[in-house]
């Protein structure tokens, strides 16, 4: 665009919003390569929520992390409410940011970026009329695109200069310690091929039958894949037959625990959930199960063969576990990790 130059010339101190959810966050890991490369020397602000504090830790372009508890919020308690709202905003006051970029654009983040007083605010075009006067330059939202996708071209289209699109994570060094000893407590062999399954998802309309995933993990098992099942603190009860059936569990533990344990994974499984997203941001082989839908869906991104959808109706359910069984058999032995799965044997 025409002012690009001066955003060249002038950009030196950028915040970044985006609050929710995990995979959202990991979606926005290009456009902070992409901030990069067009602002090398510039330092970077990420606010984020506390629960995504250890994955935006693993972004390596990132300075900053500004992090809000909203448990605070939601605990109801008006002294630590305003403390933490006036706290928040006097730090959002003193940054004296020469760009922000909300990817987030509810009111709360608009009016997050209006307080900033930077010179340039840029947001999505979203809701009523009076949050998109908390930004300078807005945009509709891209519905027919990944959020990757459109992540960027809001970049590009209020000026940076486009590059090759990088989806890099590389988990940080807390949790490394904690995801070996989960593996030495459980006997598991770090060479040995590996599946993690995510059977839960945010929305139960995304969730494959738990049966079916213990159907596929026993295959699995019994071909001599280590198979790890993984679920958030308020899936432990979920998961009780995955532990009946003896298999290891790691709901519960440390997204930065979490991040290590992938870093082992030869394949991981499961439906349309943040640590899918996550383990193809690690370069890791996933197979997605999602029903069939539009280009804007959030498949692995760059990788739509990743997915498995029934065929005859939008229900997961109608896909049966020999299906996935045949298909982790392809996935392993195309990426030549293992002969071990061979369809009817």
């Amino acid at each position: 665009m025409a002012y690009r130059g001066w955003l060249m010339r002038n950009i030196d101190n950028i915040l970044f919003i985006k609050f929710k959810s995990m995979g959202d966050v990991i979606f926005t890991l290009p456009a902070i390569h992409l901030l990069r490369q067009n602002f090398p020397t510039a330092k970077i602000t990420y606010l984020t929520s506390s629960e995504n504090e250890p994955i935006v830790a693993g972004f390596p372009e990132v300075d900053e992390l500004l992090v809000v508890d909203r448990k605070i919020f939601k605990q109801g308690n008006p002294l630590k409410m305003g403390a933490a709202t006036v706290e928040l905003f006097r730090r959002l006051r003193r940054g004296h940011f020469s760009l922000a970029i909300d990817f987030q654009c509810y009111a709360e983040t608009a009016m997050m970026s209006w307080l900033t007083h930077s010179p340039e605010r840029w947001g999505y075009q979203i809701g009523r009329r009076l949050r998109r006067f908390a930004y300078t330059h807005s945009m509709p939202r891209p519905g027919d695109v990944h959020p990757v996708d459109a992540n960027l071209t809001l970049l590009t289209h209020f000026g940076l200069k486009p590059m090759p699109v990088c989806n890099q994570f590389k988990p940080p060094e807390k949790g490394r310690e904690a995801a070996r000893q989960f593996l030495a407590q459980h006997k598991l062999n770090t060479d040995a091929p590996t599946l993690i399954i995510q059977p839960f998802t945010s929305s139960p309309q995304k969730n494959w039958p738990l049966e079916n995933y213990l159907a596929v993990a026993n295959f699995c098992r019994a071909k001599g894949v280590q198979v790890i099942f993984g679920g958030g603190p308020g899936e432990k009860e979920l998961l009780s037959p995955v532990v009946a059936a003896g298999f290891p569990v790691f709901a519960g533990l440390p997204l930065s625990t979490v991040a290590w344990l992938l870093e082992r994974a030869t394949l991981v499984l499961g439906g349309d959930t943040g640590l899918l997203h996550l383990a193809v941001a690690m370069g890791k082989r996933v197979l997605m199960l999602m029903v069939p839908g539009g280009p804007g869906r959030c498949i692995p991104y760059g990788h739509p063969e990743w997915v498995i959808s029934p065929t005859r109706s939008t229900q997961l359910s109608e896909i049966q576990p020999d299906a996935v069984n045949e298909a982790i058999a392809t996935a392993l032995l195309s990426g030549k990790e293992n002969n071990l799965l061979v369809k009817n044997d």
